[in-house]
């Protein structure tokens, strides 16, 4: 199927796949920045989004009906074009046979099949030379018979009068059960019925009842009736078709009805992945400018607290300084370790999304592993902060340590960071047999209700948070890591007292 991105349906094209480029002839050059309407006329008069049908023009100038639906998309529009040659070429050759019999030189019968054998018997019986009727007998056959396609034949109140062998084997019936037996609506789900008989009556400025009359409206009017519409098979399963109803006349009045119904899964697929990929971009490009904007605001703030220190350290030279300049080093430290971790969460989120991160399980003393840490992490605290650390059940865990100690230095960090400087932060782990668990409590602001949704999503940050630093990437890292091994993150928060992260990590041995 062809596929255009546009401004909008009249507009320059800024995009078209390769099947379109075949379709038409050309190269992507050659149309990319030239008006839609170079290679479909009329298509700047498109007011629906359902499927409609129009004419292109070909490089080599030949003209060819198309199918074009549109899907608009802020501030652009997807335009999918299918060619509908051989469709065409079943109506006309349908046209030719309703001619042929209102002329009476065939029979009207009850199927289109018997129609033909009709048609050629009279052909023997009056010794009729004529070859465009004979070549219209013989296409009309094999279309019945060989177009991947469900036809169907139906008098004016709906009837089934004839139904094609795709039709069958597409829609699991067999023409016995349906036949002169069935209206065409047992394939049409009776919602979509009635909000399509809304639609019509806005569209018609009349009252269309929900029914036949809703299929069948248009093409009573002489109106283009090509429409998408949803076919339920036997079995209960749903086939997307675009549905073509055309009027058979017999003596100036509508004698019958033949609906041509296309597959277009693949079409809707296809719009469906051009949305996702839309969406994925953009997402894309929203979380490349949070990137941009957090990055920045992360290192130009602890790069001038470097700067300004090393500059402070070189007024302080005298031995009476010596604590100044104790300060001014150990609050450089600090920045440089705050620096080192901020560019660990960076690379563990281009690790995670690259899908890098294996899970590499060992025997170890957990509790002691646990406490490195928190030793470690003791030089973060603000003002008179406590880390107590406390450890049940079994001394040592088989687990990724690894992914552990990532886990752990999310938490802590982040509990240092949203705690008063005279909070204490709890840290609490349990190792069973069949589980390991890690507890981080904190005294801090707490987590807003409505927030606790996107908690680990990548960049967020609480609504209460804003004025305190952070990449908004740590919990979702401390989310990812547990799920590799399969583990969960349960968040337990009241707003201005605090909140808890329970991380539980099932033993792999179990």
């Amino acid at each position: 199927m062809g596929i255009l991105l546009a401004e909008s349906a009249g507009s320059s094209i800024l995009m078209a796949n390769s099947f379109l480029l075949n379709q038409f002839g050309y190269t992507s050059e050659e149309v990319t920045g030239k008006c839609v309407t170079w290679l479909i006329p009329l298509l700047r008069h498109i007011t629906d989004t359902a499927a409609m049908e129009y004419y292109g023009i070909r490089k080599n100038g030949t003209r060819f009906p198309v199918s074009v639906s549109l899907k608009s998309d802020e501030g652009s529009v997807i335009i999918f074009v299918t060619d509908i040659s051989d469709q065409h070429i079943a109506k006309e050759t349908l046209r030719a046979l309703e001619t042929a019999i209102e002329k009476k030189e065939v029979p009207v019968t009850l199927s289109l099949p018997e129609a033909a054998a009709e048609l050629t018997q009279n052909i023997k019986d009056l010794r009729i030379k004529n070859d465009v009727l004979r070549q219209l007998n013989k296409t009309l056959n094999n279309i019945w018979l060989n177009i991947n396609t469900p036809l169907t034949f139906i008098r004016p109140d709906g009837l089934l009068m004839g139904i094609n062998p795709a039709g069958e084997k597409i829609l699991g019936y067999d023409k016995a059960d349906l036949l002169e037996k069935q209206s065409v609506l047992i394939f049409h789900d009776p919602e979509e019925i009635a909000l399509r008989a809304d639609e019509f009556s806005q569209q018609l400025q009349e009252v269309v009842e929900p029914g036949i009359n809703t299929l069948t409206i248009k093409a009573q009017k002489s109106l283009l009736n090509e429409s998408e519409w949803v076919y339920i098979r036997k079995d209960g399963s749903r086939l997307p078709v675009s549905i073509s109803v055309s009027p058979i006349y017999r003596e100036g009045n509508i004698d019958s009805y033949i609906i041509i119904a296309i597959d277009i899964t693949d079409r809707k697929k296809a719009e469906e992945e051009i949305l996702k990929t839309l969406e994925n971009e953009r997402e894309l490009n929203m979380l490349k400018s949070r990137f941009i904007a957090l990055t920045s605001h992360e290192f130009r703030t602890p790069l001038s607290t470097i700067l300004s220190s090393n500059y402070l350290l070189s007024k302080y030279q005298t031995t009476a300084d010596q604590p100044k300049r104790d300060k001014h080093i150990l609050r450089i430290a600090r920045t440089v370790t705050m620096l080192r971790e901020t560019l660990n969460v960076f690379l563990s989120v281009e690790k995670i999304e690259e899908k890098k991160i294996h899970v590499r399980n060992s025997t170890e003393e957990t509790h002691k592993f646990v406490a490195v840490i928190v030793r470690e992490l003791e030089g973060l605290r603000r003002g008179s902060q406590q880390l107590r650390y406390s450890h049940d059940g079994l001394p040592d865990a088989y687990l990724d340590h690894n992914l552990l100690k990532h886990i752990l230095m999310n938490l802590i960090s982040n509990a240092i960071k949203f705690s008063p400087e005279t909070g204490i932060i709890r840290i609490h782990t349990i190792s069973h047999p069949e589980k390991f668990i890690l507890s981080v409590k904190d005294e801090g602001i707490g987590i807003a209700e409505e927030d606790r949704q996107h908690l680990f999503e990548r960049f967020f940050r609480g609504s209460n948070a804003e004025a305190i630093q952070g990449t908004g990437l740590g919990l979702h890292i401390v989310a990812k890591y547990a799920e590799l091994m399969k583990g969960d993150v349960i968040c337990n928060s009241e707003k201005d007292k605090g909140t808890e992260f329970i991380v539980t990590i099932p033993s792999p041995q179990n």
